[in-house]
């Protein structure tokens, strides 16, 4: 078990010209990769650093108590890691052989993507629902009740 460190002070992250992110941490430096842990509903909470092995080398508790230049660094990587899309509209959810197909829109514009007929959205432990697509992408709906009645019907349909 690793010794508790003040991460705000002992960890220094950086992305180098070749847009690798980078840690340094009590004299030790090395190449990582960001890994948001949960609860996903509060993406600058918990995030894994990972080595090229998968080991982890840090475990940020908060992004935020990271010095300014460490904080933009691993804000950036995580954006680039993958996104954690948030579901406001359910225009349509179509099933075919194996396949589900979503259309949604999303704060960050509009996508479609496709789920395994067996994957369900998971209701998450501080609320919500979180589905995962076939290409590993996350999209959560933080509040069924904020959606329109068209969303809330084509989604309890599958959670409810």
């Amino acid at each position: 078990m690793k010794a508790k460190i003040d991460i705000a002070r002992a960890l220094r992250l950086e992305r180098r010209p070749d847009g690798q992110l980078w840690a340094e941490r009590e004299g030790e430096t090395r190449p990582v990769w960001v890994r948001r842990c949960f609860p996903w509903s509060e993406p600058t909470r918990f995030v894994a650093l990972l080595d090229d092995d998968k080991n982890e080398f840090a475990l940020v508790q908060d992004v935020r108590a990271l010095e300014p230049a460490s904080r933009d660094a691993v804000e950036k990587a995580l954006a680039e890691a993958g996104f954690v899309l948030e579901i406001e509209r359910i225009d349509s959810i179509d099933e075919e052989v194996e396949i589900r197909t979503w259309v949604v829109a999303t704060r960050q514009g509009p996508r479609s993507f496709q789920t395994r007929l067996d994957d369900w959205p998971r209701e998450m432990p501080g609320g919500g629902y979180l589905i995962r697509d076939v290409a590993g992408d996350l999209y959560y709906v933080a509040d069924v009740d904020r959606l329109d009645e068209k969303s809330r019907e084509l989604l309890w349909a599958f959670v409810g």
